[in-house]
């Protein structure tokens, strides 16, 4: 199993480029299950999320042409001959349950592995369920597994979601997309991975109305065409990046941006005092001179601060001046960095499973610790950067889901970090 190692103490400076979207990619990918048509995805990051969706698509026959270091996919759904997406594949990640609206609408049947993916909390899947029953789907939950039937067929519906759920609203776009009639779906999720899904099944040919809104209206279609699609960029990454910058009094430019889906990233990195420039795709920060000051911060739903920012942005709190305070209100158990911060000299109190308290300490100090989920692994790599003498950090497996080549980026911009086997 690999480690990061990481000598803390050195600014960073220079230019790197954001990868395609993680998650707008994994939801792009089940959703090409919906055309028989020859496809190519371009911009698209090697990450090992990728490469288990792409298995989950041979899985059920689809031809998959993967070329990541150039960041293409081509895909043919032309000989789907399996229509159950197992244990093994699902449960490394949570965007893999996706594949059930798809599969569902476009042959009727699915049979899909609970999902699984980060320990970050439960996220049932019971809203994804009642949108597809809405539109006809028989469903059983047998040994584990989500068994749909919609032996006639899907037929449009009211899909009214009691909750905001980004993978949820998916599901219920894809079942709809090549459903007999007209879906609405209220509630509706906003974030701009949504809004990717949507851009790509329209350049299939499907019928969507109210993207960016929390209406979306979908007229059902026979069939959808093939096609070419651009993933966008990665707007965790980059909000990642801005803030391990503005964390080490750094100066850097991070390209393949998109600002318009960071405003409430950049307004928070602006209030630590950093300078933050935004270009056309571009994003620019510069903390050289400036005092680092501590941020409060409360996760909402889009265009709200992002839940998957949390833990990074604690990590820049530790060595802030002042205190701040951390309200976590999408995910439930997603404090669990906050004690290996404590190993690296963190003074973080948790008040209540939602609610942390950070004080700023001087500088932290270089320890071993040990990664428990994808975005903890990256507050986790901010504090080895600016803290003093050496940092180890285990089970890294995490970062690799969803960063591209990061140790290859953050020695760009001149950090000492060094992966290894453990």
């Amino acid at each position: 199993m690999d480690k990061l190692t990481i000598q803390g103490g050195y600014r960073l400076e220079g230019e790197i480029s954001a990868s395609g979207s993680k998650n707008a990619t994994l939801a792009i990918l089940a959703a090409s299950l919906l055309t028989d048509a020859d496809l190519l995805l371009d911009n698209v990051p090697d990450l090992s999320d990728t490469h288990s969706m792409c298995r989950i698509l041979e899985e059920l026959g689809s031809r998959v042409d993967v070329d990541l270091r150039n960041g293409r996919v081509s895909i043919s759904n032309k000989h789907i001959n399996n229509l159950k997406a197992p244990y093994d594949l699902v449960r490394k990640m949570r965007a893999s349950f996706l594949v059930l609206g798809a599969l569902l609408t476009k042959f009727g049947y699915a049979e899909v592995s609970l999902p699984g993916g980060c320990a970050i909390g439960t996220r049932p899947v019971d809203q994804h369920l009642y949108a597809l029953q809405v539109l006809g789907a028989d469903i059983e939950l047998t040994d584990g597994y989500v068994r749909a039937t919609a032996t006639n067929g899907l037929s449009g519906g009211e899909v009214n979601f009691d909750i905001i759920t980004v993978n949820g609203t998916q599901n219920a776009l894809y079942a709809a997309v090549l459903a007999s009639g007209t879906t609405v779906i209220n509630n509706a999720a906003l974030e701009p991975e949504v809004t990717a899904s949507i851009e790509f099944l329209r350049a299939l040919g499907a019928n969507i109305r109210g993207g960016g809104t929390s209406t979306l209206i979908i007229e059902g279609v026979a069939r959808l065409h093939g096609g070419h699609y651009r993933i966008p960029p990665d707007r965790i990454e980059v909000g990642t990046y801005l803030a391990a910058a503005a964390s080490s009094k750094g100066n850097i430019t991070v390209r393949n941006s998109d600002a318009a889906t960071l405003t409430a990233v950049v307004d928070k990195l602006r209030e630590t005092g950093s300078q933050v420039t935004v270009y056309d795709q571009e994003i620019a920060l510069n903390a050289e001179n400036s005092r680092l000051n501590a941020i409060s911060i409360t996760t909402s739903a889009y265009p709200g601060f992002p839940t998957d920012l949390q833990a990074q942005f604690m990590a820049l709190n530790c060595v802030a001046l002042g205190t701040s305070r951390i309200q976590e209100c999408i995910f439930e158990n997603r404090f669990m960095h906050v004690q290996e911060l404590v190993r690296l000299g963190a003074n973080i109190t948790i008040e209540s499973p939602s609610v942390a308290t950070v004080n700023g300490v001087k500088s932290l100090k270089g320890a071993e610790v040990m990664a428990t989920d994808l975005r903890a692994s990256s507050s986790l790599v901010i504090a080895g950067l600016i803290a003093e003498g050496t940092t180890t950090i285990n089970r890294i497996y995490h970062l690799d889901r969803g960063y591209e080549n990061l140790e290859g980026k953050l020695t760009t911009l001149g950090a000492q970090v060094k992966r290894s086997i453990a």
